[in-house]
């Protein structure tokens, strides 16, 4: 009778349960794995840090809506992955970690790299276990990929010791299960759902948050038909932007502190009371708010503030609900007072920050660099923006008209993301644009990963706002120099032409377009190496308030 290796289950277990894409480095025990997989037809690249692996496995999932997997060695391999699959967690996003480990054996006794791998990961994931038989792999990475995807998604690990992967057992021995399939959907308590349209008959400058639950429940459809049979304003968090084309009629970016310290009542679905959104207390909002919050796990209903009207639900399966709810007795022409107020907000706002991004001044502003990549980019192309003063620029100046297609740092705030995520979402996108601004102190971080995009023949455009260090070089919270803050003006562009990638220089307004283009032409990885103010510094809440 066949035998079969540990690490060969492992392999058909990931692809009996749909997983076709995997990022990785290489290293013991997982090499027999990673081979497996590879003969099997998963999609594996190769990365040059299992940071970026786990962060672009996290950018192919929430692209695609459903897992990747991101794989590391024993040891420091494996938790190299952790910051990866701890902006995962934050972010909801249900990809799969897996790490060798310790031979089983040795468990205690100050093994090769041995350390707990499971109590280092429970804390960030959703599921975390250790296999000790490889004839139970299967059953661990279905049950695994049944937790990252029912409910609130999240990232899963699992912890695979040397000699389980190496176990010989009977190929017939080993049982399969079925591919996970998506939990059905949750619908909101029906009384709920009345009281909420009837809540929002009452309001007089009502607006919308939507999150990444919208997202991940696939409601991007439902919330805006809601939008438009009810005709209220919406604002999404930033790492969930382009649910609703940013050009609909109804939406109003400029205006977005305005909206929310005047509205009366929030609808906040499949979003978190959170430092996001200023916790949805004062002065963000009004004190005397009224709020709904939809969310599919009924924990967060309450969490930082009172809501009003409580909804646990799947986010699409509320909102069609909502808008059936809606129909009759919400009359949209009841909200003509205030859409108008921030339509004209949003336009004088916009008009400042038009004349503002047209500015010929050198060094560059950041602002103009965002407008010559707003200019150059495809409708649906999708945008990853990482640093600290380019993330504030190019979050106010350029929109996002798809769902899916706007990629950041997210709630955890993770600095380096930039380039793993544009790697992973070209992966999973191959035939959208995919563009990534960079600020120079992020992309350092990950600089490397233009290797990765050169040898897997990625073509993802990398745009760096090089301002010679970390923030902006400005007055902060006392007239000292900010400490470790200089970095130099370092030629990332050669560095990414001596790896094989297309590099481009750029010191003057007009000449960042026409690198832009060339570096999109040239089919290639390409890093476009902007130089701009150092004084230029955005304005963003102080670090302080994130925690009051």
């Amino acid at each position: 009778m066949a035998t079969i290796t540990g690490s060969e289950v492992l392999a058909k277990a990931l692809r009996t349960q749909g997983i076709d894409t995997m990022f990785y480095v290489m290293g013991g025990p997982m090499l027999e794995t990673e081979a497996a997989c590879i003969q099997l037809g998963i999609k594996a690249i190769d990365t040059r840090h299992e940071q970026a692996a786990s962060l672009s496995a996290h950018a192919w999932t929430r692209v695609m809506q459903r897992p990747a997997v991101a794989m590391g060695c024993s040891g420091p391999g494996a938790t190299n992955l952790l910051t990866g699959v701890a902006n995962a967690f934050t972010d909801c996003a249900p990809m799969v970690a897996i790490g060798g480990s310790s031979p089983r054996v040795f468990l205690g006794m100050e093994a090769f790299q041995e350390i707990d791998q499971v109590a280092v990961f429970k804390p960030v994931t959703k599921f975390a276990q250790r296999i000790y038989d490889a004839k139970r792999i299967p059953d661990v990475v279905a049950t695994a990929l049944r937790e990252a995807t029912s409910g609130r998604p999240g990232p899963v690990y699992l912890d695979l010791p040397g000699d389980i992967l190496g176990e010989k057992v009977e190929e017939d021995a080993v049982t399969y299960p079925a591919p996970w399939k998506p939990s059905p959907r949750t619908l909101g308590d029906p009384s709920a759902v009345r009281e909420a349209i009837a809540l929002l008959a009452r309001a007089e400058r009502p607006v919308i948050v939507a999150g990444s639950g919208v997202w991940w429940s696939d409601g991007a459809r439902e919330l805006q038909s809601f939008v438009e049979a009810t005709s209220i304003p919406f604002y999404t968090t930033p790492i969930s932007r382009g649910l609703i084309p940013e050009d609909h009629a109804l939406a109003f970016l400029n205006a977005r502190s305005k909206a929310f310290t005047e509205a009366d009542v929030v609808l906040a679905v499949g979003t978190r009371f959170n430092w996001v959104i200023q916790f949805g207390r004062p002065p963000r909002f009004a004190a005397d708010l009224k709020v709904i919050h939809v969310d599919v796990n009924p924990g967060q209903l309450g969490h930082n503030r009172a809501i009003d009207v409580p909804i646990a639900g799947d986010a699409k399966a509320v909102l069609q609900q909502l808008t059936a709810e809606a129909q009759g007795k919400l009359e949209p022409k009841r909200y003509a007072s205030w859409t108008g107020k921030l339509r004209v907000l949003d336009a004088e706002k916009g008009a400042e920050q038009d004349k503002a991004m047209s500015t010929e001044n050198t060094p560059i502003h950041p602002l103009r660099l965002c407008k010559e990549v707003r200019d150059f980019l495809k409708r649906d192309a999708i945008l990853v923006v990482d640093g600290q003063e380019i993330l504030n620029y190019g979050r106010q100046a350029i929109p996002t008209f798809v769902p899916g297609h706007r990629l950041n740092s997210g709630a955890f705030g993770c600095m380096g993301v930039g380039l793993p995520f544009g790697v992973g979402a070209k992966v999973a996108k191959p035939d959208t644009q995919v563009v990534v601004l960079h600020g120079d102190g992020s992309y350092g971080i990950n600089a490397m990963e233009i290797d990765t995009a050169v040898r897997h023949k990625i073509p993802v455009v990398v745009v760096i706002s090089n301002n010679g260090g970390w923030t902006a070089d400005a007055p902060w919270t006392r007239p000292l120099p900010k400490p470790g803050r200089n970095l130099g003006y370092t030629r990332y562009d050669k560095v990414a032409q001596e790896l094989g990638a297309h590099g481009e220089f750029v010191e003057k307004p007009h000449e960042i377009r026409p690198a832009l283009e060339r570096a999109y032409a040239s089919g290639k990885p390409a890093v476009v190496n902007v130089i701009t103010d150092n004084k230029a510094r955005a304005q963003t809440v102080r670090f302080s308030a994130y925690t009051t």
